[in-house]
This record gives structure tokens, sequence and C-alpha cells, in this order.
């Protein structure tokens, strides 16, 4: 890759109106890497009429992309498509260096990047109107489905390559412009490196535009810009609210997916080793850091132990350690802040009477502070303590048992959250009714919660947000519906 897409380029400038510039003002901020505890690179912390430039540039844009022909947006989509996979090793490392993300983590995240710009390189000819029957002699009502305008994406740290692109890229084939804000502490992989990728890609100027900062300075100037049709945010279901408010107020449509408390069922009957095979993986890939992941583990009582038992094993076995090396499954959580209450969550849970059966700590990675958080697994849990009732968003498994399935739907429910969840039953009929008594988002049998197909809608229920990504809801999301009629006959009015 060129050394202008490495984390040793410049990256400390905005990307407004197809430029690279300096921000208003001369504060900055530092990225570090999670792994080493090192800063990496800077990046600029923009004002709020860095923010007000960015969304002229977007809106002046607008008109002029909206009316290119859907073969020029998708064929900027597929570039990025294209220079996504072209540089891939070099991205994953980005994400290593920046996110902490592991060699797993990060060819993931590439690959559902891929997936999404491929969706969403299809949508400019998939947006379609139809005509309507007129209850007026001699009309004819043409309804048609244009671009919503300018569209704000606010995105995540955890998976922020993708979850930038699954609002950027759609937004930009149906012919809307964008200004995205990522999160402070992946500017580059949430923000920056898109713009790279989509200059690379011929996007004219002003289509995108990518502001840095942090949230407690511009978020709310991003959030409830008057330029700003749509907003799409990905983030805590607490910051989410505010988001919400404050776009509201400009009557902005809103996407949004925010926290979850997701929960994988094993019954009785359940095939005990692919339960906990599936539960390895959707607990503790990217150190639990996926809204998505299993939060809570609903065993029954006659397969409680063995399920403990071989969960223990399986998380110990985990190779720890740095983001950089190949060999790692679990890495550094994002910073200190977030290790910090998760291991809080750990603490209150076992004071509460749970059981602290492996981990509970930090491990040694010959740096100051380590921020790798050991593979935990608690026992004896009940859905109010600490760890369970909260989306502790860490290597955390608290495994909570069960009776009879009318109890472990009662339990999977009970959480504001509705995002994501999974059920190994043994048999498809008792799957499929649990499935659909379990009140969220989505839910996946003989699997596990982290699930995410570009072509399949992707929302969440109660506390886990409004709205919804993917498919046709993203398509329908960031256009409008225009009725035109035609009076072809002359028309009699009463007056």
């Amino acid at each position: 890759m060129p050394a202008d897409l490495s984390i040793d380029a410049d990256w400390n400038a905005l990307y407004v109106d197809g430029e690279w510039r300096t921000a208003d003002g001369d504060d900055e901020l530092a990225v570090e890497d999670p792994s080493t505890r090192e800063t990496v690179t800077h990046v600029p912390a923009a004002t709020d009429s860095d923010v007000d430039a960015a969304y002229e540039a977007a809106a002046a844009a607008q008109d002029e992309w909206a009316a290119q022909p859907p073969a020029r947006r998708a064929e900027v989509i597929r570039e990025v498509t294209r220079l996504l996979d072209e540089h891939e090793d070099d991205v994953v490392e980005l994400l290593a260096t920046e996110a902490g993300g592991t060699e797993v983590m990060g060819r993931t995240s590439v690959q559902i990047s891929k997936d999404h710009t491929s969706e969403a390189a299809t949508y400019p000819k998939r947006v379609k109107g139809e005509h309507r029957e007129s209850n007026i002699p001699g009309k004819e009502n043409i309804v048609k489905r244009v671009p919503k305008g300018v569209v704000t994406a606010i995105s995540p740290w955890n998976f922020p390559l993708n979850l930038s692109l699954r609002a950027v890229a759609p937004a930009i084939a149906l012919g809307n412009t964008v200004v995205l804000k990522p999160a402070s502490n992946t500017p580059v992989t949430g923000g920056l490196l898109l713009a790279k990728l989509f200059e690379k890609a011929g996007l004219p100027d002003g289509v995108l535009n990518v502001v840095t900062g942090r949230g407690s300075d511009i978020g709310d100037r991003v959030a409830g810009h008057p330029e700003s049709d749509a907003v799409a945010f990905t983030g805590s279901t607490d910051v989410g609210r505010g988001v919400a408010a404050t776009a509201a107020e400009n009557l902005a449509v809103q996407a949004m997916e925010l926290g979850g408390n997701n929960a994988h069922v094993v019954t009785a009957d359940a095939d005990v080793d692919a339960a906990v095979d599936s539960a390895v993986f959707g607990s503790f890939v990217h150190q639990g850091q996926v809204c998505i992941s299993i939060n809570r583990h609903v065993v029954h009582e006659s397969v409680y132990d063995e399920y403990v038992e071989r969960l223990v094993e399986r998380a110990e076995g985990l190779p720890t350690g740095s983001a950089h090396d190949a060999d790692t499954v679990v890495g550094p959580i994002v910073d200190e802040s977030q290790r910090d209450e998760m291991l809080n969550y750990v603490e209150e849970t076992v004071d509460a009477g749970a059981t602290l059966e492996t981990g509970g700590g930090t491990v040694d990675v010959g740096v100051e502070d380590s921020l790798v958080v050991e593979p935990t697994v608690l026992s004896g849990v009940t859905n109010e303590m600490a760890a369970a009732c909260n989306e502790h968003f860490g290597p955390i498994a608290p495994v909570i048992p069960f009776s009879d399935v009318d109890e472990a739907v009662a339990i999977a429910n009970d959480t504001e959250y509705g995002l994501s969840g999974s059920v190994h039953a043994g048999d498809l009929d008792t799957a499929m009714d649990i499935a659909d008594r379990m009140d969220t988002g989505h839910v996946h049998i003989d699997d596990q919660p982290i699930n995410d197909e570009a072509h399949v809608p992707f929302s969440g229920t109660n506390a886990s947000g409004m709205g919804g990504y993917n498919s046709e809801t993203i398509l329908e999301t960031l256009t409008e519906t225009k009725w035109i009629s035609v009076q072809r006959e002359e028309r009699e009015y009463p007056f």
C-alpha cells in the first residue's frame, strides 16, 4: 500500500469539499495503539466552524451528485470495493494499530465492508417509483423515490471501518452527500481512511466530508446541523438518546443502532459442544467489544455444569496479547475507561455471590497498564448482577442457569435492550419457538449473535435503537418519496 495510506502518513487534516485542510483551531487528538499504549499519530480536533464548512460543501454538491447516472454512482462504490480488496493487508494493520483489532477482527471487518459496498453498488439501479390510479378523472399519479439530501454518519470505535461504510456507501450510492464524524478513538479507520479510499475512487468534491474531533466539542453541532436531512448513528444507548433528541429538533430521519444485552440460550437437549463452540466466538471475538456479542449465557440447569466446565477450558486456551501478533485471539480493550468499567462489573458480580471461574484481571503484555483483559467466565450469575444486567462490552461470559423454556425466555427478555440473540435447542421446532418469543431484532439458531449480512435487514428493538440498516431498509431510510401528478384532461372545479 502507498505510504499515504499507512499509519505513518500525515493524518492531521480534515477532508472537506475534496480538500485536505487544517482545522480552524489548534487543538488535535492523539491516537493511541491499545497494544503498545504508544501515540501513533494525531488528527485535528474540528471546531463548529469546520463542521459548518463540511455541511456547506455537502449541501452544495448534492444536486449535481444526485443527477449523475446510476452507473456512475455504482462505479465509484465498486472502485472502493476493489481498493479494499487490493489493500486488505494494510487496512488490517491499521485496524490493529488504532482499534486493537486482532487478525480475525481485521479480516472480518474488511470482508463485511466489501459486502456492504458490493450491496450498495446495486442500489442506484434498485431505486424505483410507481404509478397510482387517481380518483380524479384524467389525472396521472407518479411516485418517485429521491435522495434525502445530506446524510450525517456518526460511527463507533469498535468496528470503525464497516460500521462507517454501512452508512456512507449506501448514502452515496443513492445520490446523497455525507458528513462523517468518526469516533475519537478511531478517527483514521472510521473516517479519514474512508476519505482517502473514496478520493482514490474518483468521488467528486463535497460528496463525502470527514470531520474528526471530540463528541463533547462538536457532537451536538454534527447531530443537529440544519443542513442534515438524515442521521445514521451507531453507538451506546445513552449517547444515542442524546443524538436522537438533537437530530429530532431538526426533523432529520434517523437510523440508530444502539446497545445490546444479547442472550445465548442453551436448552437441555442442545448439543453442548456446538453451543460452547458458538459461545467462544460470540463472547470473545474482538474482546467482546461488539454490540451483538453474547452478553449473557442462559443455560439449562441439567447441562449447566458441563457447559461452564467446557467454556472455562476453552477460554483459558485462547491466545491473548498484542493485536499485532497474528496468533492473538483476545487482544487489548480500546482504552482504560472501557477496561476499568468491565472489570468493575466483574468485581461487583463476584461480590453479589457469583463465582469467578477464570479470568477477571489483565494480561501482562510487556507494557505499562496493560489493556488486555483475561477471557473471563462467571458462574452462579443472576440476571440482576452487574456483568449480566449491563452491557459489559468485554471478554466476559456470565452464565445464568434456568429450569424450563419459559424461564429462559423470561431471562432473555428481562433487559431494556433487544438487538440480537442465539439459541441452541437440539431440535428446530423448539429453537424456533424460543426465537419467536425473544424480544430482539434478530435471533440466530445453532449459531451465536454476531451476524451481519448487507442484503439482510439489521435493526434492534426497545433501547437497542430505531430504524435500521442494510438491504431495502437503509435504501428506504436514505431516500424519500415524491408525488408528482399530471392532469392530462381538463379538470372541473366546484367554483
